[in-house]
Protein backbone atom coordinates (compact mmCIF):
# COMPACT_ATOMS: atom_id res chain seq x y z
CA UNK A 1 0.00 0.00 0.00
CA UNK A 2 1.20 3.59 -0.63
CA UNK A 3 2.65 5.21 2.48
CA UNK A 4 -0.09 7.85 2.69
CA UNK A 5 -2.91 5.26 2.67
CA UNK A 6 -4.64 3.90 5.81
CA UNK A 7 -3.83 0.33 6.95
CA UNK A 8 -4.50 -2.24 4.23
CA UNK A 9 -7.38 -3.93 6.08
CA UNK A 10 -9.28 -0.64 6.30
CA UNK A 11 -8.74 0.06 2.60
CA UNK A 12 -9.82 -3.46 1.72
CA UNK A 13 -12.98 -3.09 3.84
CA UNK A 14 -14.05 -0.16 1.67
CA UNK A 15 -13.14 -2.02 -1.52
CA UNK A 16 -15.14 -5.08 -0.43
CA UNK A 17 -18.17 -2.93 0.46
CA UNK A 18 -18.07 -1.06 -2.85
CA UNK A 19 -17.52 -4.31 -4.81
CA UNK A 20 -20.42 -6.12 -3.18
CA UNK A 21 -22.79 -3.17 -3.67
CA UNK A 22 -21.69 -2.73 -7.31
CA UNK A 23 -20.49 0.78 -6.53
CA UNK A 24 -17.18 0.24 -8.33
CA UNK A 25 -19.14 -0.36 -11.54
CA UNK A 26 -21.36 2.66 -10.85
CA UNK A 27 -18.39 5.00 -10.33
CA UNK A 28 -16.94 3.73 -13.61
CA UNK A 29 -20.15 4.06 -15.61
CA UNK A 30 -20.77 7.66 -14.52
CA UNK A 31 -17.31 8.65 -15.73
CA UNK A 32 -17.82 6.64 -18.92
CA UNK A 33 -20.81 8.80 -19.91
CA UNK A 34 -18.89 12.01 -19.15
CA UNK A 35 -15.86 10.97 -21.23
CA UNK A 36 -18.06 10.08 -24.21
CA UNK A 37 -19.92 13.38 -24.01
CA UNK A 38 -16.65 15.29 -23.68
CA UNK A 39 -15.53 13.60 -26.90
CA UNK A 40 -18.69 14.80 -28.67
CA UNK A 41 -20.40 11.40 -28.56
CA UNK A 42 -23.76 10.36 -27.19
CA UNK A 43 -23.56 8.91 -23.70
CA UNK A 44 -24.96 5.58 -24.92
CA UNK A 45 -22.84 3.75 -27.54
CA UNK A 46 -24.27 1.96 -30.57
CA UNK A 47 -21.11 0.01 -31.51
CA UNK A 48 -18.58 -2.07 -29.64
CA UNK A 49 -15.75 -4.59 -29.87
CA UNK A 50 -15.42 -7.87 -27.96
CA UNK A 51 -12.31 -9.90 -27.18
CA UNK A 52 -10.60 -11.83 -24.39
CA UNK A 53 -7.23 -11.84 -22.64
CA UNK A 54 -5.74 -14.81 -20.79
CA UNK A 55 -3.48 -13.99 -17.82
CA UNK A 56 -1.51 -16.12 -15.39
CA UNK A 57 -3.08 -16.61 -11.99
CA UNK A 58 -1.34 -16.15 -8.66
CA UNK A 59 -1.17 -18.98 -6.13
CA UNK A 60 -4.15 -17.54 -4.19
CA UNK A 61 -6.49 -18.31 -7.12
CA UNK A 62 -8.27 -21.56 -6.38
CA UNK A 63 -8.77 -24.49 -8.72
CA UNK A 64 -12.49 -23.70 -8.97
CA UNK A 65 -11.81 -20.52 -10.98
CA UNK A 66 -8.54 -21.23 -12.76
CA UNK A 67 -7.93 -23.28 -15.89
CA UNK A 68 -5.58 -23.85 -18.80
CA UNK A 69 -5.87 -21.95 -22.08
CA UNK A 70 -4.48 -24.41 -24.63
CA UNK A 71 -4.22 -21.78 -27.34
CA UNK A 72 -2.19 -19.30 -25.30
CA UNK A 73 -0.58 -21.97 -23.07
CA UNK A 74 -1.55 -20.03 -19.96
CA UNK A 75 -2.66 -21.47 -16.64
CA UNK A 76 -4.91 -18.89 -15.03
CA UNK A 77 -7.95 -16.81 -15.82
CA UNK A 78 -9.45 -15.10 -18.83
CA UNK A 79 -10.80 -11.53 -19.03
CA UNK A 80 -13.65 -11.19 -21.50
CA UNK A 81 -14.37 -7.54 -22.34
CA UNK A 82 -16.63 -5.42 -24.51
CA UNK A 83 -15.51 -1.86 -25.30
CA UNK A 84 -17.08 0.99 -27.26
CA UNK A 85 -15.44 2.51 -30.34
CA UNK A 86 -13.50 4.93 -28.13
CA UNK A 87 -11.93 1.98 -26.32
CA UNK A 88 -13.91 2.56 -23.13
CA UNK A 89 -15.12 -0.43 -21.16
CA UNK A 90 -18.75 -1.52 -21.53
CA UNK A 91 -18.50 -4.79 -19.64
CA UNK A 92 -16.06 -7.35 -18.26
CA UNK A 93 -16.41 -10.95 -17.14
CA UNK A 94 -13.58 -12.96 -15.58
CA UNK A 95 -13.62 -16.76 -15.96
CA UNK A 96 -11.16 -19.62 -15.77
CA UNK A 97 -8.84 -19.58 -18.78
CA UNK A 98 -10.32 -22.78 -20.21
CA UNK A 99 -13.73 -21.19 -20.89
CA UNK A 100 -14.28 -20.65 -24.61
CA UNK A 101 -14.78 -17.16 -26.02
CA UNK A 102 -18.16 -17.94 -27.58
CA UNK A 103 -19.60 -19.45 -24.40
CA UNK A 104 -18.51 -16.43 -22.33
CA UNK A 105 -19.65 -13.99 -25.02
CA UNK A 106 -23.26 -15.18 -24.77
CA UNK A 107 -23.35 -14.12 -21.13
CA UNK A 108 -21.25 -10.97 -21.49
CA UNK A 109 -23.11 -9.63 -24.53
CA UNK A 110 -26.42 -10.25 -22.76
CA UNK A 111 -25.18 -8.11 -19.86
CA UNK A 112 -23.88 -5.42 -22.23
CA UNK A 113 -27.14 -5.33 -24.19
CA UNK A 114 -29.12 -5.00 -20.95
CA UNK A 115 -26.93 -2.14 -19.67
CA UNK A 116 -26.59 -0.34 -23.02
CA UNK A 117 -29.89 -0.51 -24.86
CA UNK A 118 -28.63 1.23 -28.00
CA UNK A 119 -25.80 -1.24 -28.58
CA UNK A 120 -26.57 -2.76 -31.98
CA UNK A 121 -23.26 -3.63 -33.65
CA UNK A 122 -20.27 -5.49 -32.19
CA UNK A 123 -17.04 -6.44 -33.97
CA UNK A 124 -15.15 -9.62 -33.04
CA UNK A 125 -12.33 -11.84 -34.25
CA UNK A 126 -12.59 -15.29 -35.81
CA UNK A 127 -12.91 -16.98 -32.42
CA UNK A 128 -16.51 -15.79 -32.20
CA UNK A 129 -17.80 -17.33 -35.42
CA UNK A 130 -20.55 -19.95 -35.59
CA UNK A 131 -23.93 -19.98 -33.90
CA UNK A 132 -23.05 -16.96 -31.74
CA UNK A 133 -23.70 -14.65 -34.72
CA UNK A 134 -27.28 -15.92 -35.11
CA UNK A 135 -27.79 -15.97 -31.34
CA UNK A 136 -26.88 -12.29 -30.98
CA UNK A 137 -29.25 -11.27 -33.75
CA UNK A 138 -32.15 -13.33 -32.40
CA UNK A 139 -31.66 -12.68 -28.67
CA UNK A 140 -30.39 -9.10 -28.57
CA UNK A 141 -31.17 -7.68 -32.06
CA UNK A 142 -27.40 -7.17 -32.23
CA UNK A 143 -25.24 -7.63 -35.32
CA UNK A 144 -22.00 -9.48 -34.55
CA UNK A 145 -19.49 -8.73 -37.34
CA UNK A 146 -16.43 -10.96 -37.64
CA UNK A 147 -13.20 -9.18 -38.63
CA UNK A 148 -10.89 -11.83 -40.03
CA UNK A 149 -7.24 -11.71 -40.90
CA UNK A 150 -6.64 -12.38 -44.59
CA UNK A 151 -4.97 -15.70 -45.44
CA UNK A 152 -2.56 -13.77 -47.69
CA UNK A 153 -1.41 -11.43 -44.92
CA UNK A 154 2.14 -11.81 -43.67
CA UNK A 155 3.55 -10.31 -40.48
CA UNK A 156 1.81 -7.92 -38.09
CA UNK A 157 -1.17 -6.01 -39.48
CA UNK A 158 -3.52 -3.67 -37.64
CA UNK A 159 -7.01 -5.00 -38.27
CA UNK A 160 -10.05 -2.69 -38.42
CA UNK A 161 -11.80 -2.20 -35.04
CA UNK A 162 -9.93 -5.07 -33.33
CA UNK A 163 -7.02 -2.77 -32.46
CA UNK A 164 -9.39 -0.80 -30.21
CA UNK A 165 -9.83 -3.61 -27.71
CA UNK A 166 -6.16 -4.59 -27.96
CA UNK A 167 -5.28 -1.07 -26.84
CA UNK A 168 -7.46 -1.54 -23.76
CA UNK A 169 -5.59 -4.74 -22.88
CA UNK A 170 -2.33 -2.81 -23.20
CA UNK A 171 -3.67 -0.18 -20.77
CA UNK A 172 -4.66 -2.88 -18.27
CA UNK A 173 -1.22 -4.47 -18.33
CA UNK A 174 0.29 -1.16 -17.21
CA UNK A 175 -1.54 -1.59 -13.89
CA UNK A 176 0.69 -3.59 -11.56
CA UNK A 177 -2.32 -5.29 -9.98
CA UNK A 178 -3.45 -6.59 -13.39
CA UNK A 179 -0.21 -8.00 -14.86
CA UNK A 180 -1.54 -11.31 -13.53
CA UNK A 181 -4.65 -12.29 -11.57
CA UNK A 182 -4.06 -11.91 -7.82
CA UNK A 183 -7.71 -12.07 -6.71
CA UNK A 184 -9.35 -14.97 -4.89
CA UNK A 185 -12.79 -14.06 -6.27
CA UNK A 186 -13.63 -13.37 -9.90
CA UNK A 187 -15.85 -10.48 -8.76
CA UNK A 188 -12.76 -8.84 -7.23
CA UNK A 189 -10.84 -9.39 -10.47
CA UNK A 190 -13.63 -7.70 -12.42
CA UNK A 191 -13.73 -4.81 -9.95
CA UNK A 192 -9.98 -4.29 -10.39
CA UNK A 193 -10.48 -3.94 -14.15
CA UNK A 194 -13.17 -1.32 -13.55
CA UNK A 195 -10.86 0.53 -11.13
CA UNK A 196 -8.07 0.59 -13.70
CA UNK A 197 -10.38 1.97 -16.38
CA UNK A 198 -11.78 4.51 -13.92
CA UNK A 199 -8.26 5.85 -13.36
CA UNK A 200 -7.66 6.03 -17.13
CA UNK A 201 -10.87 8.01 -17.67
CA UNK A 202 -10.09 10.30 -14.73
CA UNK A 203 -6.74 11.20 -16.29
CA UNK A 204 -8.39 11.72 -19.69
CA UNK A 205 -10.93 14.13 -18.22
CA UNK A 206 -8.20 15.97 -16.29
CA UNK A 207 -6.21 16.47 -19.49
CA UNK A 208 -9.27 17.77 -21.33
CA UNK A 209 -9.98 20.31 -18.57
CA UNK A 210 -6.39 21.57 -18.53
CA UNK A 211 -6.15 21.85 -22.34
Amino acid sequence: MPADFPPWDRVYAFFRLWRDHVLVREFHDRLHDRVRQKAGRDGEPTGGVIDSQSVKADAVVGADSRGFDGGKLINGRKRHVVVDTLGLLLGVMVTSAEIGDRAAAKVLLAQAADAHHRLELVWADGGYTGSLVEHCLAAFAMVLTIVKRSDDTRGFVVLPKRWIVERLFAHLMRSRRLVRDFERRTSSAEAMVYWSMTMIMTRRLARSHSA
